[in-house]
């Protein structure tokens, strides 16, 4: 899930009650540093990430024309659970549902409705969280519904990519920018934009936690050195028009302002004393 990158340095730390997260622990926003993992800490997140790869790995398999997001939803909350966790999005800031499903223009944080048709042709992105001994994992995809046109079929391949190419500078030593210049290079080769409004950032004990991991070069946030044990939910979002959005009614469904497709995905990512692992791999998850 995305975060505005204040919500990460609020400047009431103690604006968070247990009333935000809806059966959650309270988010720790007194935490001033960004916690480097334990192997035993690692070893919970690689279980939350797992059982997250699994659940969109399983979504991806069934999406199809005339199903609805609360279908999605239902099936994603019943497997979380099935295999021992709790979702991580359902009640956190009162959002709704386990997962954001955001239809073609909607970039972010779409709710989950039983009126919320999937048609062919349509790009679903699918964005959920698994908390699992006190540990988050978080990962998103965007999925084609049966044939889509060659302008979607590219954007969700370069936005895929644009992934890779970030988490490719991931290793200790290593910073911020580092990822943030890949993917920024990467995507304007291909002429798509990318949404600043909304960044990647830490996760652990907390579905967000800093650093706020941005997708674009900027002075504007902290450019931290990358330490081993390190968690990072990395999540490009590119349009294919403007880069600029607005918030629905609903306060949580984000849109193009150009009615443009956006597309995004993310993984947890762990830094490594050599360079990363992907903890949300959905190639290498086994139920």
């Amino acid at each position: 899930m995305n975060i505005i990158t204040n919500l990460l340095f609020p400047k009431n730390k103690t604006q968070t009650s247990k009333k935000t997260t809806m059966g959650l622990p309270p988010l720790k926003q007194s935490v001033r540093g960004i916690h480097c993992k334990s192997a035993s800490e690692i070893e919970k997140m690689r279980e939350s990430s797992r059982i997250v790869a699994i659940v969109l790995k399983e979504i991806s398999e069934l999406v199809e024309p005339g199903m609805t997001t609360a279908d999605l939803d239902a099936h994603a909350e019943k497997r979380i659970k099935e295999m021992g966790a709790t979702p991580s999005f359902k009640g956190y800031y009162g959002f709704p549902g386990s997962i954001c499903a955001s239809i073609n223009n909607e970039v972010v944080h779409g709710i989950p409705s039983p009126k919320r048709v999937m048609r062919r042709g349509d790009i679903i992105k699918v964005d959920t969280g698994a908390y699992y001994q006190n540990f988050h994992g978080d990962s998103f995809i965007t999925i084609p519904v049966g044939k889509v046109s060659n302008q979607a079929a590219k954007l969700n391949k370069v936005a895929e990519q644009d992934l890779y190419k970030g988490i490719e500078q991931v290793k200790a030593g290593n910073y911020l920018l580092d990822i943030a210049g890949a993917i920024e290079d990467y995507t304007k080769s291909h002429k798509y934009s990318i949404v600043q409004e909304f960044t990647g950032h830490g996760v652990g004990r907390n579905l967000h936690e800093p650093p706020s991991v941005f997708n674009f070069r900027t002075d504007q946030l902290p450019n931290v050195k990358l330490k081993p044990g390190m968690t990072l939910a990395i999540e490009p979002i590119i349009n294919a028009g403007s880069r600029h959005t607005r918030t629905l009614r609903d306060r949580w469904t984000v849109v193009t302002v150009d009615n443009n497709l956006s597309a995004q995905f993310e993984h947890t990512v762990l830094v490594t004393d050599n360079g990363y692992e992907i903890l949300s791999d959905r190639n290498k998850c086994t139920n």
